[in-house]
């Protein structure tokens, strides 16, 4: 099966926008990344990201979207949701399922509560409808960490605070070395991404979203919490909620093939 790997640009204004694209679908599937995006974007990784999707190909291109470039300060994540809204339209994509995982699934749900014609379904994964006081804590660590350039703590408190105790048992005999790797010339993209996430607060607005829901939490999220994913179940009329028993905040890779195939099963559904 072909995948149809594509790396791309959008132009966003004065600057770009990156985003990959695989499948032969007639239809648009969009993944909004977290803030992980915020230290490597999307570019050039078309093959590398497409490896999950493979049962989508026939039904679906996939899409998935970088922040753009150069932000600016005080971006906030309305607006990434609103230039997320113009690449879309430069791209010829009027309608389309969109995914968001983590601070994508902050953007996904302000563009759909902005942009609701561009949205057909909505899955938003290991996310919240606000800022609370985990998501605060761990934001606000994380700022501090990367504004005294620590790549290696920055690096290991987000896997802990990410991965269930069995995963972390067989990963943490790579910390000696974690810091050599990915370590940024600066880390201003990162920081931008992260002062957003603690501006961010959809709570009174999540309501407004009519199209179906899925929402996907994981127990024993340490990043954001679960019970983000019960308020978003509660307040969004109609959404569907599954939440993985002791898992974190990275269910699509503890338990990818359950994960991708409820997604899908999920799209599928009339």
């Amino acid at each position: 099966m072909f995948s149809n790997a594509k790396n791309g640009a959008v132009r966003i204004d004065d600057t770009e926008m990156y985003y990959v694209s695989f499948g032969n679908g007639k239809k648009s599937f969009i993944i909004i990344p977290g803030l992980s995006d915020g230290l490597a974007t999307v570019k050039g990784k078309a093959f590398i990201l497409s490896r999950p999707y493979k049962a989508f190909f026939d039904d679906y291109t996939v899409y998935m979207f970088s922040r753009k470039n150069k932000m600016p300060e005080g971006y906030s994540i309305q607006d990434m949701a609103d230039d997320l809204a113009t690449a879309l339209h430069s791209l010829g994509i009027e309608r389309a399922s969109v995914m968001g995982v983590s601070q994508g699934g902050m953007i996904a749900q302000y563009l759909t509560i902005r942009h609701p014609e561009l949205v057909e379904k909505l899955i938003l994964t290991v996310t919240a409808p606000c800022v609370n006081d985990m998501i605060r804590d761990n934001v606000s660590s994380w700022i501090e960490l990367a504004e005294r350039g620590d790549h290696k703590s920055l690096m290991i408190d987000t896997a802990e605070k990410g991965y269930s105790e069995a995963y972390l048992k067989k990963y943490r005999k790579y910390y000696p070395v974690i810091g050599l790797v990915g370590k940024q010339k600066s880390y201003d993209r990162f920081l931008k991404n992260a002062r957003a996430i603690l501006g961010f607060d959809a709570s009174g607005e999540v309501e407004k979203i009519s199209c179906p829901v899925f929402v996907i939490g994981g127990s024993i999220d340490g990043t954001v919490g679960i019970q983000g994913s019960y308020d978003l179940h509660e307040k969004i009329k109609g959404s569907e909620l599954y939440v993985y028993e002791g898992l974190s905040h990275a269910p699509f890779e503890e338990a990818a093939a359950d994960f991708y195939n409820r997604v899908l099963g999920f799209l599928r559904r009339e």
